[in-house]
This record gives structure tokens, sequence and C-alpha cells, in this order.
């Protein structure tokens, strides 16, 4: 399986919640459908933009204990971090900014496959991610939505 694979099905499935993405369930969250696919693409967009712009000469592996149980488990706890300011969704969060961030988001993902394995992000609590292991971040933090957004639709 492509590098790339996993993560690009999930975007798709982000895609196919635009619809909805008004619908909520405070039992579940205090955010809307449309909060949780905003973010997730800000997310990958951001770590995307911070990798390129990266030089990976200068990464260090500090990737935290912490971070390696999160991601070796595939599994982040709910409501235990707020997302960073830069990676927040806005008040007033429109169909075709999802729809535009969607588009960006497929191609940075492909992006991603030809930068140096030592091009980085440093992430607020596991420290440097480098290339190597962006996907896997990515892909345990965007089915971590998925699975918001499926509650939300399901209770």
């Amino acid at each position: 399986m492509k590098r790339t694979q996993k993560l690009s099905e999930y975007v798709i499935k982000l895609e196919s919640y635009i619809s909805k993405y008004l619908e909520s369930n405070t039992k579940v969250s205090k955010s809307t459908i449309g909060w949780q696919i905003d973010h997730s693409l800000k997310v990958i967009n951001n770590v995307t933009k911070a990798i390129e712009a990266s030089d990976p000469t200068l990464y260090k592996n500090n990737f935290s204990f912490l971070g390696r149980i999160f991601l070796t488990l595939g599994y982040f706890p709910r409501g235990k971090v707020k997302a960073p300011k830069h990676v927040k969704p806005p008040e007033i969060i429109l169909e075709d900014d999802l729809i535009a961030q969607i588009e960006a988001a497929k191609s940075n993902i492909e992006a991603l496959a030809s930068l140096d394995k030592n091009s980085f992000f440093k992430h607020p609590l596991f420290g440097n991610i480098n290339t190597k292991s962006v996907y896997r971040f990515l892909e345990v933090h965007t089915k971590h939505h998925l699975k918001i957004i499926d509650d939300i639709l399901k209770n």
C-alpha cells in the first residue's frame, strides 16, 4: 500500500461529510461536523507547509514517549488537548472553504511523498515529526476526528 493511500481515503471520507457540515450533537462534542472537517484539513495543510519549509539538516529526533505510544496504538484520547490557534476553524465555517481545503489536502498529501525523510514539523506535545512519521501522525489525527463525526451522526 502506498504511504499516501490511507490518509487519502480519510480525506475522501471527510469530503463525503461536507453536506452535513452544520450538524452537531452536544452529547458528543461542542463542535459541529464542519468544525471537525475544517480542523482536520487545517492540520494536514499546515503540517505540509511546515514540513516543506523545514531544513532537514536541522532535524533532531526528540519525538516524545507519549507520541510514540499514541501513534503505535493509533489513538488520541478525546477532549484532552486544545487545538493550537493556527489550526482552529473560524467562527463561521463555509462549505466553499471546506471544498477548497479538501482540494489542497489532496495535493499536499501527494507533495509530502517527495520530501526529504528528515523534513519535519514541531508538534507542541510530541516534538519533531519527520516525513517518515508524518503520515502515521496525520492518519491517527484524521481518524480521531472521523470517529467524532461518526459519533455525532450516530447519537
